[in-house]
Formats: structure tokens, C-alpha cells, sequence
């Protein structure tokens, strides 16, 4: 019988409070691996993280404070704009 099971293996935390959140889908033959394949994606401090896994809510929380995300939207807005 073939499976799949996707979890959150991994969130990395960067400098400027960007959490790197990856994705690990997981397929079973029998109760056997067989594949894993990853998404990564990125959540910038200040963005809506409702629709994401519990456990990347969670760490947000904690992360992701006003002082966090006021420094990185001012940061943000210091940085030269492309044409």
C-alpha cells in the first residue's frame, strides 16, 4: 500500500527575523520510504502566517515581535529600489 505524509522538518530563523520553512513530502510503500521530496519557502516578519502549519504559527509568535518587524520593514524600505 502506498502512503504520503507531509511535515515541517525545518525552520531556520535568519539575522533579520525571515523564517526559512521547508516542507518534507514523504511516500511509503508498505510502511517503507520510498521518495522525499522538499518545499522551502520564506515568511518575511509582519506576513499573515495564518494559513500555515501549526508549528510555523507557533515559532512566528515568538519570533516575529513588533520590534523584529519594525526593524525589518525599515530595513526594507532603506534598500535601494530596482527600476
Amino acid at each position: 500500500m502506498i502512503t504520503e505524509r507531509s511535515t515541517i522538518d525545518n525552520i531556520t530563523i535568519l539575522e533579520d527575523g525571515q523564517m526559512q520553512v521547508r516542507r518534507a513530502d514523504i511516500v511509503y510503500r508498505d510502511g517503507i520510504e520510498i521518495a522525499r521530496n522538499f518545499h522551502r519557502h520564506v515568511l518575511s516578519p509582519g506576513q499573515d502566517v495564518s494559513g500555515e502549519d501549526e508549528k510555523v504559527r507557533r515559532v512566528a509568535t515568538v519570533v516575529h515581535t513588533k520590534p523584529v518587524i519594525d526593524a525589518y520593514t525599515e530595513a526594507a524600505l532603506a534598500r535601494p529600489q530596482l527600476p
